[in-house]
This record gives C-alpha cells, structure tokens and sequence, in this order.
C-alpha cells in the first residue's frame, strides 16, 4: 500500500480498547511518526455503544462498540474544530465497520487512507511499515 502521508496527518492506530494517535512530523517521502496520545474507553456507563447491538452482545462486544463511538466523535470534533488536515485511520476490521458510519463528511474528507489492520500493540517500526 502506498498512500502519500504529508507532514501534519493525523493517524490514529485504533482497535476497540484504545487508540493510539501519532502525528507525521515526516513528509510525503519520509513518514516519521511521532505519539501525541494514548486514547482508552472513558465513562463508558454514560455512552452507549455505536450502532445497534444484538441482544447476546457480551460487555466487552459492547464496550468496544463505545470505544468506536467516541473515538468517531472525537476525529469528528478535531475536524470540525480544524485540528488536522489528514487522517489516516489503522484498525482492527470491526472497529473500523463501527465507526465509518459514524463519521462526519468533513473527518471523511479528510481520510487520506484506511488500513483494515490491528496493530494498536505494534511497535512503531512495524506501524510506518505497514504504512509504506
């Protein structure tokens, strides 16, 4: 996969118990990410999940659905507000299914690339690999 990555894009390493948000401090030929934050499911009894659960959803089927959810709003909301330009977006398959219909046209707009991947525990190398 070769997506060109400019310098500035967000990209966020997602699965459904946390997200870890990088910044390309490279540029379009020389990706070189940098952590800014650490993402975790927060105030989950006061959010319900993303989309519609089946009946036997189990509390970790339910808690990643939340995850997805506030991870969508929070990308919505940094769009909106203007906070990046680009986002590339790394997740397991499920996380992802949850939360591109819970996406903003303007985070939308923004979506340089989406990596059908979990790789929220990789280390960094293997991250800019699976980016280049």
């Amino acid at each position: 996969m070769t997506v060109k990555i400019p310098a500035g894009t967000l990209v966020v390493v997602a699965d459904g118990g946390g997200a870890r948000v990088f910044r390309n401090v490279g540029d379009e030929r020389s990706l070189t990410l940098r952590q800014e934050e650490l993402l975790e499911l927060v105030d989950m009894n006061d959010d319900g999940p993303a989309g519609s659960m089946p009946p036997e959803a189990g509390g970790s089927e339910i808690d990643e659905a939340t995850f997805a959810k506030q991870l969508a709003q929070r990308l919505n909301a940094g769009a909106l507000k203007q906070r990046y330009d680009d986002l590339v977006l790394l997740a397991d398959p499920q996380t992802l299914g949850q939360m591109r219909p819970l996406l903003h046209k303007e985070t939308v707009q923004r979506l340089r690339a989406e990596v059908a991947k979990n790789l929220t525990n990789a280390p960094l190398a293997d991250i800019e690999r699976a980016l280049s």
